[in-house]
C-alpha cells in the first residue's frame, strides 16, 4: 500500500540555523536512505527522539515535502509525480495543524469536504458520522476559538478525515491531549484499522505504540535502526518491553 525506497531528505542550513544547532555544517540530513513498507489494514508506528526524522518522513508521505533522493509511493502513485492522486487517498493530521479560529466547525468541515469534491449529501452524512463518533455534534456551530484543546483535536480529525481516505497519516496523534480525548483518538484508530484502512503514526509514547501498532520502525539520526513487530523487536534487542528496547537501541546508536 505504501512503499518508501531509499528516502533521503537534506535541508540546507542558514547561518542562524547553524548557530542554533551549534554546527558549522551547511546541511542537515533529516532522512538518510530509509526504506519502509506499510501494508493495507495495519497500523504502522514510527518511533524516534525529537529531531530523529519522523515528521520529515510523514511530510514526504503527505506530499508536503519532496525527497532529495529516493521515492515514495502510495497505492501505486508517486508522491512527487502524482501528488494530486495521492492527496485524494490520504488524510494527514499533525499536532501543528491550526484551524482558523474565526470559522465555525460546521463551516470548516463542509469547506474541506467541498475541496475534496464531495457532494453536499455525502458531506452531511460523513460529517454526522464523525461528529457523533467524537461527541462534537453540539459544538458544530461554535467558533474554533471557543473550543477546548481536546475539542479542537477532534475537530481537526473530522476535517482531515471528512473524505474517508484509505490511508491515514497522523503525526503525534495524542500529543498534549487529556487521557479521555487521547483514548477516544486511539480507539478510533483501531476502528479504522478494522475497516481495512492503512494507518501510519509517529509517536514518542511507547505504551501507545505497544497497544496500537502491528509493526514498528525506530528512526535515530535520520536512519532506520530496526523494524518489525513488537515481539520481533523485543527478541532482537533482548528486552522485556518497548521502552527498554528503545533505550537499548539509543545507547548503541550513540556510543
Amino acid at each position: 500500500m505504501i512503499q518508501i525506497q531509499n528516502l533521503t531528505k537534506v535541508y540546507r542550513l542558514s547561518n542562524k540555523q547553524k548557530k542554533e544547532q551549534n554546527t558549522k555544517e551547511g546541511k542537515k540530513i533529516a532522512a538518510d536512505h530509509i526504506s519502509l513498507y506499510m501494508k493495507k489494514g495495519e497500523i504502522y508506528g514510527i518511533l524516534g527522539t525529537n529531531g530523529a526524522g519522523k515528521t520529515t518522513i510523514l511530510r514526504c508521505l503527505a506530499t508536503l515535502l519532496k525527497p532529495t533522493e529516493g521515492s515514495v509511493q502510495i497505492d501505486g502513485y508517486d508522491t512527487v509525480k502524482e501528488g494530486e492522486e495521492v492527496r485524494k487517498r490520504i488524510g494527514f493530521l499533525t499536532n501543528e495543524m491550526k484551524l482558523d479560529p474565526q470559522f465555525r466547525l460546521n463551516y470548516l468541515v463542509r469547506f474541506f469536504g467541498m475541496l475534496h469534491g464531495m457532494k453536499d449529501a455525502e458531506i452531511e452524512e460523513r460529517k454526522n458520522e464523525l461528529f457523533q463518533r467524537f461527541g462534537i455534534m453540539d459544538f458544530q456551530d461554535k467558533l474554533i476559538e471557543e473550543l477546548s484543546t481536546g475539542m479542537k483535536q477532534k475537530a481537526a480529525i473530522a476535517v482531515s478525515l471528512i473524505h474517508d481516505p484509505e490511508v491515514i497519516i497522523f503525526d503525534e496523534p495524542t500529543s498534549g491531549l487529556d487521557i479521555i480525548t487521547a483514548r477516544a483518538v486511539t480507539d478510533y484508530l483501531l476502528e479504522l484499522k478494522e475497516k481495512g484502512k492503512t494507518i501510519v503514526i509517529s509517536t514518542h509514547i511507547m505504551s501507545e505504540a505497544e497497544k496500537l501498532c502491528d509493526r514498528i520502525a525506530v528512526i535515530m539520526d535520520g536512519k532506520k535502526v530496526i523494524e518489525g513487530t513488537l515481539d520481533e523487536i523485543l527478541q532482537q534487542t533482548e528486552q522485556k518491553d518497548l521502552e527498554d528496547a528503545f533505550f537499548s537501541l539509543y545507547q548503541k546508536t550513540n556510543k
